[in-house]
């Protein structure tokens, strides 16, 4: 929990510094390229640091399409976050985004979806995720 809670501090980092390189590049989708080109160095040096065993091309043709989505969202979430950035502001931008993401992952592990291992939904979980929702418009709107 402790790894989760520093990654989550760290895309706060991420989002600042994505929101930056789009004001110097001009354009929120480069500055998503730039973030990708930089995690991709650094992904392709860990692999080969760790000696990692590459999958062959059969694996990677046995790969259902839409498992290679989660790029294009992840794509999407960083130069959405380096548009809204600057016009939302770090606090309001995080809380909405993980809104988003507490809802669709009640639902996700509701319904045992994406290959989750179902919790089901209860009254615990619906407090949990109605206090956040007060506490986005909190933070939103004050």
């Amino acid at each position: 929990m402790g790894i989760a809670l520093l990654i989550g501090g760290g895309l706060s980092v991420q989002v600042g510094l994505n929101a930056q390189l789009r004001q110097y590049l001009g354009d929120p989708g480069l500055a998503a390229l730039g973030n990708f080109l930089v995690g991709t160095v650094a992904i392709l040096i860990y692999l080969l640091l760790m000696r990692a065993n590459w999958p062959s091309v059969a694996a990677l043709r046995g790969v259902p399409p839409v498992n290679w989505l989660g790029g294009l969202f992840g794509a999407t979430y960083v130069a959405a976050s380096a548009f809204l950035a600057p016009r939302l502001g770090s606090a309001p931008l995080l809380v909405l985004l993980i809104g988003g993401q507490l809802l669709v992952s009640l639902a996700l592990d509701h319904y045992g979806w994406m290959g989750f291992a179902p919790h089901e939904m209860n009254g615990w979980r619906i407090l949990g995720a109605a206090l956040l929702i007060v506490g986005v418009v909190l933070i939103v709107r004050h």
